[in-house]
């Protein structure tokens, strides 16, 4: 009898493979949906590129794209130059900008446990604004050419990052003193272009004006390389910090218990963050609410792991900016630019978000 009761005091042993059998599932899940949005976006980016002022259906652009990878070399028809020449670098520029704005977000919005920080948090838009109406009004550029504006946009904004990083490195700077500082450099940067463009010809001021407003229609076949090329290396060491940053997102704290120097990793962060910001502004001018309402859509979907959310952020950030896109070239004879659909588009979208979201996931 004694021997019973010894035995049913006896503390069961938790089911631990069930646990990680349920661990896998939803590890599996999330790599499926991130699968699964990477073929959805092929599929809308094929889509783009059969809107426009040139008719051309899904089919005929999926013939398009199928023929030239079998002959590269082969003459190029009308239909295959609209495709190839016109509208692909404007749907592989939205893809880049679009996952690239999405990254940042994502990773910002851990950096710093804030829901409304971006990209643009530190300033960068409004200090490239700044430089590209130096160039256009007064002339002032570091090289000649179109290429001289992209040149002092992005150098001009990295400018509000290299304030933080000094304000960081003099005093410990917490997250609401950088976002705040971001904000306060925003509005310096804005004053600047308001004064200069209220003694500007109207002529330059409407070049101004409409670098400014969001569009994917600069970017060609020349330039997108740079822009990829620092867009993919910055987003790729985001993703490689991507456990150091769950830990942050855990707590300073316990970042700080398990050896990561807290403080270098912000910096770090915040400067991969600014220039894959800066790449992607200089040549598409400012593309609001996409870093910030694709991390949300993405955390909703896969959760706060950033080695999944960080990846699914891209995609919904891409998929946005394509949908954007695709009704900017749909609305009439005339473009709309997208920076303008993208406004439209994330501000209620953004305000249904943050309705929807019952509990804090920071």
């Amino acid at each position: 009898m004694s021997t019973d009761i010894v035995k049913s005091k006896k503390p069961k042993k938790a089911p631990t493979g069930g646990l990680i059998s349920e661990y896998r599932q939803k590890q599996r899940k999330k790599f499926l949906f991130v699968l699964g949005g990477l073929l959805l976006m092929i599929v809308l980016a094929i889509y783009d590129l059969s809107i426009g002022a040139y008719n051309l259906s899904f089919t005929d652009v999926y013939r398009i794209i199928f023929e030239r990878f079998l002959d590269w070399n082969a003459p190029k028809t009308t239909p295959a130059l609209v495709v190839w020449d016109l509208r692909m670098p404007r749907i592989l520029t939205a893809i880049i900008a679009g996952a690239g704005l999405a990254i940042g977000g994502a990773a910002m919005q851990s950096m710093l446990k804030n829901p409304l920080a971006d990209p643009y948090t530190t300033g960068i838009s409004a200090g490239a604004s700044f430089g590209v109406t130096i160039a256009i009004l007064l002339g002032f550029t570091i090289i000649s050419g179109s290429a001289g504006i992209i040149v002092s946009a992005f150098i001009f904004s990295l400018i509000p990052t290299a304030f933080i990083l000094f304000l960081s490195k003099i005093r410990r700077t917490p997250p609401t003193m950088m976002i705040l500082a971001g904000i306060a450099i925003m509005y310096i940067f804005n004053a600047g272009v308001s004064y200069l463009m209220l003694h500007a010809d109207p002529n330059s001021a409407a070049a101004v004006f409409n670098w400014t407003v969001g569009t994917l229609d600069r970017v060609s076949w020349k330039t997108l390389p740079a822009m990829l090329a620092v867009v993919s290396a910055g987003s790729a060491a985001i993703m490689y910090l991507s456990r150091q940053l769950n830990a942050i997102n855990s707590g300073d704290a316990f970042a700080k218990s398990i050896g990561i120097n807290v403080e270098k990793l912000k910096i770090i962060i915040l400067l991969l963050v600014s220039l894959v910001a800066a790449a992607v502004v200089s040549f598409t001018g400012t593309i609001g609410f996409i870093g910030i309402v694709a991390p949300h859509i993405a955390r909703i979907l896969v959760g706060s792991d950033n080695k999944f959310l960080i990846p699914s952020a891209a995609l919904c950030g891409a998929m946005l900016l394509l949908i954007s896109d695709v009704i900017s070239h749909s609305l009439g004879p005339s473009t709309i630019p997208v920076g303008i659909v993208t406004a439209f588009i994330g501000g209620p979208l953004f305000i249904y978000l943050i309705l929807k979201q019952k509990k804090q996931v920071w």
